[in-house]
């Protein structure tokens, strides 16, 4: 007998109220917040800091691919079925055949996505799970304004199509290094992508419009969003009612409230 209680996912992200579109969804989660707010304390470095972003990617991973992979019927008997041959789950699950890829922008974004990485291999057929590795940079002009991305090296697979391809950065600051990043997936390699996600744990106001501008498809998932030099009056208003005057970077491109340089701390390296 099927359960039609299971016939169905009625699963939704908890999402604060914000006017940027259905495309992007900010978490409504003080769990997550929490631990967030560990992570941004000048306070925290390793191990305490390595340990955070594993538990805030784990859970972010979780919701991401509860709301956007697909869901597949499955007939699974327990080990109650020796002795109750009805014993049978049958119901919804994360369909097995998804192919995904993570990519891992280094250096913030390695340890994420290894994260992300180990979670899809769970839940879907290893055999179709890959890891993508990126190497880039911040380019600056003499002012220290962000001006784009600069690669430096790659390890990518060639094959794309039909894959949903995750990016998990934890600062989506100036959106430079997703929009060359999300760019090359789509125009460069084999086949057309099922779908790009970007998952942050923090995002600006900047982020989002400067990556919805160049690639107005990409899901965006983040647990904050950070506008904290916006005007008071702004801060008042729900998140995205007056995005043109919303602003969450300072002269050098770094979030504020923020956290500061994530990838040097989850690396020790100050360089």
């Amino acid at each position: 007998m099927f359960d039609t209680a299971y016939a169905e996912s009625r699963y939704r992200v908890p999402e604060i109220p914000h006017r940027y579109g259905p495309g992007v969804h900010l978490l409504d989660d003080p769990f997550a917040w929490t631990l967030l707010t560990r992570a941004c304390s000048p306070e925290t470095g390793q191990p305490d800091m390595g340990r955070l972003v594993r538990m805030l990617y784990e859970n972010l991973a979780r919701v991401v691919l509860a709301a956007e992979f697909p869901r597949a019927r499955v007939d699974v008997p327990t080990r109650m079925a020796a002795a109750h041959p009805e014993a049978v789950y049958r119901g919804l699950a994360l369909s097995r055949t998804t192919k995904a890829v993570t990519v891992g922008i280094a250096r913030a974004g390695t340890m994420p996505s290894q994260v992300v990485f180990e979670l899809m291999n769970e839940v879907l057929d290893p055999a179709l799970v890959r890891q993508d590795h990126l190497f880039m940079s911040r380019q600056t002009n003499e002012a220290g304004t962000v001006i784009g991305a600069t690669w430096h090296d790659a390890k990518i697979g060639r094959d794309v199509g039909d894959r949903y391809v995750l990016f998990p950065d934890p600062m989506g600051a100036t959106g430079s290094s997703m929009v060359s990043a999300v760019s090359y997936y789509k125009n460069s390699l084999e086949g057309t992508p099922a779908k790009c996600i970007a998952m942050h744990l923090i995002v600006t106001p900047e982020y989002i419009r400067r990556v919805h501008a160049e690639h107005p498809d990409v899901a965006i998932y983040a647990l904050r969003l950070d506008r904290g030099l916006s005007e008071p009056a702004v801060l008042r208003t729900e998140p995205g009612t007056r995005a043109d005057e919303e602003k969450g970077l300072n002269d050098r491109q770094y979030i504020v409230p923020g956290a500061g340089g994530v990838g040097e701390i989850l690396n020790n390296a100050w360089v």
